[in-house]
């Protein structure tokens, strides 16, 4: 029998809901571009609920108890005396989140002498060290898709936040005040705005498909090229690196993967090449950010203003530089944990561990790294090489 190490984000402050506030979500059957939702011989949750913390368990427990594993589910997933690191030695698979992430550095790796599969419930393996996966023949799954849709929704409402200065107007109104002229000094119209994304894959098509209604001028910079046909379709302009993209641009979104061709991509160097002015939203990864170059282009106005969900290392420490810098939009990273998109990547962890256990192939959309190499969408997607690079360091001053 397996020993399943599954690492998730707390319960609410309050408790573990007991109900929620609609009744259901819509049923989604299949994504754009035609894949299927997951699509697991049962589940064990109502879709809808909270899957993703602790008590919820991504609705897997009775499902791998019956079977006979051991399923270990806990927060504590930072430094030498957490559960995580006690756990990880005799793990058969482990189960993460990018949202609450546990980082598999390489010395974690050497530590895990049982573990053959890690499991993203989300999409986004870069928590894991795919050199060092690679190099240990563990296979490394996450649910590709589950939660593209939820983040450009969110990337959408975050450039909209920053361009009509909502946050600050809505601060405002909470404090009693009617102060129209301290909202208006830093609102604009999006419409005709020039606005770009890095990276054009599934997130960063959405995010294009859902801006272009707006009358704003789309343009993607992308290792693969998108077919001329989408390209016509949206009116959208290509460039073909980030240098080139971002001095035409009013607006910027990053939607590309964190790998070590991408790691502090947003640097000084960048930023000089970005309008003055230029706004800013990254719901992708901390990393893809020089965390100090950027906290220096906003406070000179290269940047007007910063939103994002990710940060590094995740939870950031309470002195992270972006908590308190000026016009920043930032949440804890929860774009792609909507309960919507809950049941999605819930459901697909649980295709993914019955392929496993059975013995059948793991879809390959799924796969970022099988048999000493990148795979599936890992090889279209990352390169090779580490991303958790100072994660110990970072973590011991959280």
């Amino acid at each position: 029998m397996a020993k399943v190490l599954c690492v998730l984000y707390p319960d609410p402050v309050d408790g573990y809901p007991k109900s929620y506030i609609r009744d259901s979500i819509p049923k989604i059957e299949s994504y754009p571009g035609g894949q299927t939702v997951p699509n697991p011989k049962g589940i064990d949750f109502v879709p809808g609920e909270l899957l993703g913390s602790v008590s919820g368990g991504l609705g897997l427990r009775k499902y791998l108890e019956s079977l006979g594993h051991e399923f270990i589910v806990t927060s504590d997933k930072d430094g030498p005396n957490s559960v995580f690191e006690k756990e990880l030695p005799d793990a058969d698979v482990v189960i993460s989140q990018p949202f609450w992430p546990a980082y598999l550095t390489p010395e974690r790796i050497k530590k895990a002498k049982n573990l053959k599969l890690a499991i993203t419930a989300g999409i986004g393996s870069d928590h894991v060290d795919i050199q060092a996966a690679i190099e240990a023949g563990i296979t490394v799954a996450e649910i590709t898709y589950s939660n593209s849709i939820s983040v450009a929704e969110h990337v959408v409402m975050m450039i909209l936040s920053l361009v009509r200065n909502y946050l600050p107007s809505h601060e405002w109104a909470v404090k009693g005040g009617w102060n129209i002229a301290d909202c208006a000094v830093r609102a604009y119209d999006l419409e005709g705005m020039h606005v770009g994304t890095v990276a054009a894959g599934r997130i960063g098509l959405a995010v294009l498909r859902r801006l272009k209604p707006f009358d704003v001028h789309l343009h993607y910079t992308d290792t693969h090229r998108l077919p001329a046909e989408i390209e016509r379709e949206l009116g959208v302009t290509y460039h073909p690196d980030v240098y080139d993209m971002v001095p035409h641009c009013d607006v910027i979104t990053i939607n590309c993967p964190l790998h070590p061709s991408t790691e502090h991509l947003f640097n000084d160097r960048l930023f000089e090449k970005c309008k003055r002015g230029t706004f800013l939203v990254n719901t992708a990864r901390g990393k893809i950010c020089d965390r100090d170059a950027l906290v220096r282009a906003v406070q000179s106005g290269k940047i007007a203003a910063y939103a994002g969900d990710v940060w590094f290392p995740q939870p950031p420490p309470a002195d992270h530089p972006w908590r308190t810098m000026p016009y920043n939009g930032m949440t804890p990273h929860y774009s792609g944990t909507t309960l919507s998109a809950q049941a999605r990547y819930a459901a697909g962890t649980r295709e993914i561990l019955e392929c496993f256990f059975e013995g059948r192939p793991i879809r390959e959309e799924y796969l970022i790294v099988k048999g000493g190499k990148l795979a599936g969408t890992g090889a279209h997607s990352y390169t090779v090489g580490s991303t958790t690079k100072g994660v110990e360091e970072a973590l011991k001053s959280a």
